[in-house]
This record gives C-alpha cells, structure tokens and sequence, in this order.
C-alpha cells in the first residue's frame, strides 16, 4: 500500500503548499511514484503549482520529476446511503485510484477545519504540519500563559490529530508518525525565538510529536511559484551559479528529508 503523506494546519500562511510541492518533487526525484491530492477546493495552491510546472515543461521542452497530481471525483449523490458523506467518498475514491500506482500519496490540505481536512489527517501514516515561528501560530497547538513560558492546554488542531489517532487505533492502523516543521524560521536568535523553542519542545512530549525544522523566510520561493520550479530543479533549468542562499535552502530540504523518516526514502541530493 501507497505511505500516505498530510501536511495539514489550520492556519494559513504557514507554507503547506511550498512544503507539500518540494517534498513530493524531491521523492519524484529520488525515483519514487508520487500521487498527489490538494483539498483546498477554493484556491487549489499545490494544484495550480503542479499546473505551472506543467505548463513551464512544455513551454521549454524539457522534462523534470514531476509527481502526479488528482482532482477529486465527482460522486452521484444518489448513490449514497442515508447518513453517508459525499467528501468521505469523494476522499476514498482517490486514494484507491492513486495508490495502485504509488510508493506515496501525499495530501495538501486547506488553512481551516473542513471534512476533507479531517478525514484525510485520518488516513495519514506520516503528518506534517508546517508552523511560523510564532506564538499566533503555536495557539492552534495549544494555549499559553502570558509569559509563554508553560502550556495551559491543547487547542483545536491537536485535538483534531487526537480524534484522528483515536479513529486508525480503532480501525487497527499504525499510529500517525506526526511532525512539527518550524517553517520561516529568522537568522537571528531573538527572545520569542528561544521561547518557541522551549515551548515546542515541552509540547512535543506532552502531545507525541516529533519536530523538525523547514525553509527559512527566502525570496526564492516566492520566485519558483510561477513556474512551477523547486529548489532540486535550478541547475537543470541552467541556473549555474548557485548563490549561498539556494545552497542553504538546498540543505534545509535534505535536512528535512531526513527528518521525515519516510520509508525506503535516503535522501541523495
């Protein structure tokens, strides 16, 4: 069976969809068959970024590693028992039509909590959840004191992960491998900084995730969007000269590679 990938927050701006694109093109890369879903309806970012990667191949000849990506199939809502769902159905029809032709689905999911949103972090063997570095960010884990020093309780997305892990316990699936990405992490070492640190950490132990950190704030991901680019595929477009920031952002995606632990997966670039 396909290992399925969530990247799930219900936060906007936290870069899902940036996070979501580098880690299905780097397993493409390294030589695995990637499905993917975006379930934000609306805006659909990881659907149009494969589009614009689409559209850049064609326009200029070549070809990159490119994972496959899947709307979700209309359903008759007549078919339906009473007390069935459309969007669980709609969900479980792509995962089985992606997964004969997988090694890895991976699952972009919307900045708020929608059905989608909650029965894919269900399905999921591995979940990433990218969060800025920041307290605002942080509140949809759990609450603080006003210092921010110790943690009052969960809140609305951990508890989310909870009913998620209640529900593959009881159907008898291994437990969601769960990891916090520190995304648009500052160069600088600042106070609110180090409180993260420390509150993330604490968290982590209390809850059972395991951390990990992402992209540092780089104008260069805001440029690949338009033409669907990563980090991976600068030197085969003929960007030669790789500045020290692409070097580094290259190093961040192995590292995090690496932290995800995925199975078969050593990360060769």
């Amino acid at each position: 069976m396909a290992h399925i990938i969530v990247v799930g927050n219900e936060k906007g701006g936290a870069g899902k969809s940036t996070v979501s694109m580098h880690v299905a093109t780097a397993l493409s890369r390294m030589g695995h068959k990637v499905g993917t879903l975006d379930l934000d309806l609306r805006q659909k970012t990881l659907g149009r970024y494969i589009h614009n990667r689409q559209a850049f191949m064609a326009k200029k000849g070549i070809t990159l590693p490119t994972p496959s990506y899947h709307e979700l199939p209309e359903i008759d809502q007549n078919t339906l028992k009473p007390g069935e769902n459309a969007f669980d159905h709609r969900l479980s029809m792509a995962v089985a039509k992606m997964e004969a032709n997988a090694d890895f689905i991976l699952i972009d999911c919307p900045g708020s909590h929608t059905r989608l949103s909650q029965v894919a972090h269900s399905l999921a063997d591995t979940l990433i959840t990218p969060l800025n570095d920041s307290f605002i960010d942080f509140d949809l884990l759990a609450h603080v004191d006003s210092d921010g020093e110790e943690i009052t309780g969960p809140s609305v997305y951990s508890e989310m992960v909870w009913n998620a892990r209640q529900l593959r316990s009881q159907a008898g699936l291994k437990p969601i491998d769960w990891i916090v990405v520190r995304n648009r992490l500052g160069a600088q070492a600042m106070v609110n900084k180090e409180k993260m640190q420390r509150a993330i950490t604490k968290l982590s132990k209390r809850i059972g995730f395991r951390t990990a950190s992402g992209f540092n704030e780089r104008v260069i991901f805001r440029e690949l969007f338009p033409r669907g680019l990563t980090l991976l595929d600068l030197r085969d477009v003929g960007v030669k000269g790789m500045n020290i920031s692409n070097v580094a952002a290259r190093q961040e995606l192995r590292e995090l590679i690496k932290s995800l632990d995925l199975p078969g997966v050593t990360p060769d670039f």
